[in-house]
């Protein structure tokens, strides 16, 4: 078996020793996550600015796509070079590379006067958002000690839902106040504070005598995951049998084995797969898998029931889901979530937060419609909130706990990629199980209409026929999310057992 190198870690003035943490390690912290805090917030912003871009820049509905995906893409496909090489380089030189890359796309992004430009902006911003999403994971496993790991990871965790809910409310202030190239600039000081903070504070850590470059592997990775991601991406918009989706789907799906055999034959792989070997490591990355998926795809089909059932419009759905953001942040950052994983355990917190987010799909799914109050849809969404709380952190820890230090930022891309693939998976599944019963419930008036839009359309106003049409997509709806509450639970279950199994045969057997 190869010797794994040593980790090394160039520390500030004063620094403790490793197993006591770093002595500034919550103020580094905090800069960590507003770097993560400003990518995250760039994920969703750019929704809410659609309009104003189809207007100024006479944009089409391809260019939309575009703008919108382009970041999504090239960030997802290099999260495992971008672990790699923080691992290779140093994981604080990558995490300043990255903010510096992101500032700039983020500059170039307001400044653009063509489709053309700002597509390339935010492909350049997702190369950054890339190296900031591993990079800060990885750091804070350094400077962390392991009894604190927990509480700190759940913090983390807490920033990922803060950016889900600030980004569309932030960038719909800005647009009220200011053209839609604001949501861009707004960066540039975070990102000038950041850097500052980085370069000032934050320890060098890398892989002390480093591997050997696998840039073979970073190409196949990289051009792998974006053929997958997209087709996920494109799926739900062109139809899962158009000629793009298949052929982005399969072309990924190809790289991607060719990637592992890659692997499997390097003498320096970018990713080791000898990590699956670890029951612990694989029984995280099936619960990363399960949480997401049942997250991205409640958050799809939460989207479309306030609007399309209840009647919201977009600005007043994003505050009626602010509730289940608030609750991992809160559960999250007064440690309550941390205290709750020691007393259980990684495989009981697991289990416990897949429960809850299961209970909570199932409370949206028969108290959400539009026969009933707000209360059983907050319930259901704080039920969601306390389960992604308790099982997000658990998750994350399972895996990278389950990677030697020295390849943290690799562990990151692991996580990244992972969650990712399910979220995708999740609104892939779920709107195809919606999309499904919705089709079979259609009047006759309506029959083949691709989606409500249209089969409204199809309709006359006030008729028992429209009336029709709005119930087929409810329960279409309700029954998409009581496939994903089963799924959930199911495999919170599972995963669960497979970590608690995987935990006693490591304590049984001698380390190698």
């Amino acid at each position: 078996m190869t010797a794994v190198p040593a980790e090394t870690t160039t520390a500030a003035p004063g620094a403790a020793p490793p197993d006591e943490g770093h002595p500034q390690r919550w103020l580094i912290l905090g800069v960590i996550c507003l770097a993560q805090l400003t990518v995250l917030i760039d994920n969703t912003v750019l929704n809410v600015a659609i309009p104003s871009l189809t207007e100024e820049m006479d944009a089409s509905t391809a260019d939309i796509q575009w703008m919108v995906n382009a970041y999504s893409l090239v960030q997802s496909g290099l999260l495992l070079t971008a672990g790699s090489s923080a691992d290779r380089y140093g994981r604080k030189k990558m995490l300043a590379v990255g903010l510096a890359l992101f500032g700039l796309g983020s500059l170039a992004a307001g400044l653009s006067q063509t489709t053309g430009q700002l597509i390339a902006a935010r492909a350049s911003m997702g190369v950054g958002g890339a190296l900031l999403l591993t990079t800060t994971l990885a750091v804070a496993m350094q400077i962390f000690s392991a009894e604190e790991r927990i509480r700190a990871i759940s913090v983390w965790a807490a920033v990922n839902a803060l950016g889900f809910a600030t980004g569309p409310l932030l960038g719909g202030v800005m647009l009220d106040h200011f053209w839609w190239g604001a949501i861009f600039l707004v960066n540039l000081p975070v990102v000038a504070i950041g850097l500052v903070a980085v370069l000032a504070l934050v320890p060098e850590s890398k892989n002390r005598e480093g591997d050997r470059p696998d840039l073979v592997g970073a190409v196949l990775s990289t051009v792998g995951m974006v053929g997958v991601v997209y087709a996920i991406i494109s799926g739900p918009e062109h139809g899962w049998t158009a000629a793009p989706v298949v052929a982005g789907g399969l072309l990924g799906l190809l790289v991607l084995g060719g990637f592992v055999l890659w692997e499997r034959r390097v003498p320096y792989p970018m990713l080791d797969l000898r990590f699956f070997h670890d029951r612990r490591f694989s029984a995280a990355v099936v619960g990363a898998v399960v949480i997401t998926f049942g997250m991205g795809g409640a958050l799809f089909l939460l989207t479309q029931q306030l609007q399309f059932v209840r009647g919201y419009g977009p600005l007043e759905a994003g505050l009626r889901t602010a509730p289940l953001a608030l609750t991992i942040v809160a559960l999250n950052f007064t440690g309550i979530s941390a205290r709750v994983t020691r007393l259980l355990g990684l495989p009981g917190a697991l289990c416990t937060g897949m429960t809850l987010l299961a209970v909570g799909l199932t409370s949206v799914a028969f108290l959400g419609g539009a026969g009933h109050g707000y209360g059983g849809l907050l319930l259901g969404l704080v039920l969601i909130g306390a389960g992604c709380a308790f099982a997000n952190p658990a998750m994350a820890e399972a895996i990278m706990s389950a990677i030697p230090q020295e390849k943290a930022g690799v562990g990151a891309g692991v996580d990244g990629t992972v969650v990712e693939f399910g979220n995708g998976l999740g609104v892939a599944v779920l709107g195809a199980v919606l999309n499904a019963r919705f089709a079979a419930l259609l009047p006759a008036v309506a029959a083949g209409a691709s989606s409500l839009p249209a089969a409204i359309e199809a309709t006359d106003v006030g008729s028992a026929d429209r009336a029709a049409v709005v119930d087929a997509f409810a329960s279409g709806l309700q029954t998409s999310q009581l496939v994903g509450a089963v799924g959930v639970l199911v495999g919170g279950v599972l995963s669960a057992l497979l970590l608690r199994r995987a935990q006693r045969l490591s304590a049984a057997t001698p380390a190698e």
